[in-house]
């Protein structure tokens, strides 16, 4: 069996970038001097003269990419996403959402998966905030080549979109060859009936596996990967609820506000079954290596195992 190829997001949102910069003569991209940590230096490498680093002013860069979109320009604008959507996100919401202008926000570092980074960078709010602010996209790939594909979607819708990448290299779980990515559209990943694990970002892949393990156990799990949290694939959702009778989110986020908290709102309007959400708790988190830090926080395959047998008990 061949050996299981990972890469962090944040090098693939880089790299598309750079790739689509010939397709897309107006693409352009901002970064408030963290090009070698969100991997924007790929393209100013090759795109110097449509690249800006603002400097340490992540609410200044959300305002110049305001006016570089008012111009006709796509701009990405860039940086943690501690800082663009925590730090900027007055600016975010009134110079780019109030007025849906065609910014793309490439937020990298997102979640506990930062590591020694610790709380203050370990953005598990940023979901939650984009959510609340009207007409915003928000797009948080699993590996690879969905984020690449997240990109060109990106590159193609007319309005502000928010996209979540990590810092922690992932499994490649899709096939560059066969991958479709629609905007707005879960994938069904396995088919299943006693329940269905709902995840998003780098939790896809432990449900996945997670799902692997129950099946030995006798129990056949649904398994979604919902890359686009706003607009969500509520048909989707709603389709998992009826067929199984159980869900469970995974996501590497706060438990208020992201993707838990939409699959559960869309679930009590049109088909009420018990859904359990698997994140980060009403907590900070610290400073340790990711991948200890994620089984700390239970964002794991084997948590996800756990959590399904005991809501099992829940059906009626």
């Amino acid at each position: 069996m061949s050996d299981v190829i990972k890469k962090a997001t944040r090098d693939s949102y880089g790299e598309a970038l750079r790739d689509f910069a010939e397709e897309y003569k107006e693409l352009v991209v901002l970064d408030a001097d963290l090009a070698a940590a969100t991997k924007t230096g790929i393209f100013k490498k090759a795109y110097p003269a449509r690249f800006f680093d603002c400097g340490i002013a992540e609410a200044n860069m959300m305002g110049v990419a305001a006016g570089l979109a008012s111009c006709g320009k796509i701009p990405f604008a860039s940086t943690f996403a501690m800082f663009a959507a925590g730090r900027a996100y007055e600016i975010v919401r009134n110079s780019i959402g109030y007025p849906r202008l065609n910014v793309k926000i490439g937020a990298t570092h997102a979640g506990i998966s930062v590591g020694e980074d610790g709380a203050t960078h370990q953005c598990n709010e940023d979901i939650a905030l984009m959510r609340t602010i009207p007409g915003m996209t928000i797009i948080n790939p699993c590996d690879d080549v969905e984020a690449r594909a997240a990109v060109k979607a990106a590159l193609d819708f007319n309005g502000p979109v928010y996209m979540r990448f990590g810092r922690l290299a992932v499994p490649v779980i899709n096939d560059r060859e066969t991958y479709t990515f629609k905007l707005g559209r879960g994938v069904v990943l396995r088919e299943g009936v006693d329940a269905a694990i709902i995840a998003t970002g780098l939790m896809v892949n432990e449900a996945v596996e997670a799902a692997k393990l129950l099946e030995a156990d006798g129990i056949s799990i649904r398994v979604v990967n919902i890359h686009t949290i706003k607009p969500l694939d509520k048909q989707l959702v709603a389709e998992c609820a009826v067929k199984t009778g159980l869900i469970v989110t995974a996501e590497e986020h706060s438990v208020i506000g992201g993707l838990g908290s939409a699959v559960a709102e869309t679930v009590t309007e049109s088909c009420p079954v018990p859904v359990i959400k698997i994140g980060v708790n009403d907590e900070f988190g610290h400073s340790g290596p990711a991948v200890d830090l994620l089984k700390e926080f239970g964002l794991s395959a084997e948590n996800i195992v756990k959590t399904v047998k005991d809501a099992m008990k829940l059906k009626k």
